[in-house]
């Protein structure tokens, strides 16, 4: 038996909201073409078995990440076959990677700092909060908790469209090592062995960057404040509510 808590949604990433991510991608490095870049990318699916190959893997991803970047932004690939193709990318190194060739920052450096600045805040705020608001967020950030027999654990993370997933073995307590952390996206799970619920959150959101999903309805404000507050990306393109939240947050401090 083990415990599994989940922040979820059900909505397909194809019924997307406005991405907020961009359609450009570089072009291929001098002297590459798609026939090269092929070769090399299945090159990697061979160099992720080797053992300490991480620096041959760092250096072919670097290098086919145009290569990539054009499938995901022209294709629109299913997370299962992308994963299929690219699992070098499924990796907490090369998110990290992948999100600062997109956005020239580093993710979970900036979101960890960003995020000991402003957790405190966030709270205080959100608990003061009443009425509709408190309630949309506590909607947004929907959150059960379930006792699972292994056999249906699987099952239960197919059925889950997008979510960060922490599992405790049964009847071990908050203090207790978790069992598990991970990520799911389209019901696959793309990520486990995570070190914190944090790490996972500021993964999730560079993945949805290098895979180009928008963000879902139902999780879009919550999205919003790791983009703009956290991460402090696109803050002049802040909806109203986030930058009332924000207002709020610099009042506070």
């Amino acid at each position: 038996m083990f415990h599994l808590n989940c922040v979820k949604t059900t909505q397909h990433h194809n019924a997307k909201c406005s991405p907020p991510f961009s359609t450009f991608y570089p072009s291929f490095p001098t002297g590459a073409n798609l026939e090269s870049l092929e070769k090399e990318r299945l090159e990697l699916l061979t160099d992720i078995r080797i053992r300490n190959n991480n620096r041959v893997i760092a250096d072919k991803m670097a290098h086919t990440f145009a290569y990539r970047r054009q499938e995901v932004v022209n294709q629109e690939p299913g997370i299962k076959d992308f994963k299929d193709r690219w699992p070098a990318l499924f990796q907490q190194k090369e998110i990290n990677a992948e999100f600062q060739r997109i956005m020239t920052i580093p993710l979970e450096e900036k979101f960890m700092a960003q995020l000991d600045i402003h957790s405190s805040q966030l709270i205080t705020v959100i608990r003061a909060k009443g009425g509709s608001t408190r309630q949309k967020t506590a909607d947004i950030m929907d959150i059960f908790d379930q006792d699972s027999r292994t056999d249906d654990l699987q099952k239960e993370m197919e059925e889950l469209t997008m979510a960060v997933f922490v599992i405790r073995k049964e009847g071990e307590g908050l203090q207790e090592p978790l069992a598990d952390i991970g990520i799911i996206i389209e019901g696959v799970e793309v990520l486990n062995e995570l070190p914190s619920v944090a790490s996972a959150c500021a993964l999730l959101l560079g993945l949805l960057y290098a895979l180009n999903i928008a963000y879902p309805k139902p999780l879009h404000f919550t999205f919003e404040v790791l983009q703009k507050i956290i991460m402090q990306l696109d803050q002049h393109k802040m909806s109203a509510k986030v930058q009332s939240l924000y207002g709020r947050l610099q009042s506070s401090e």
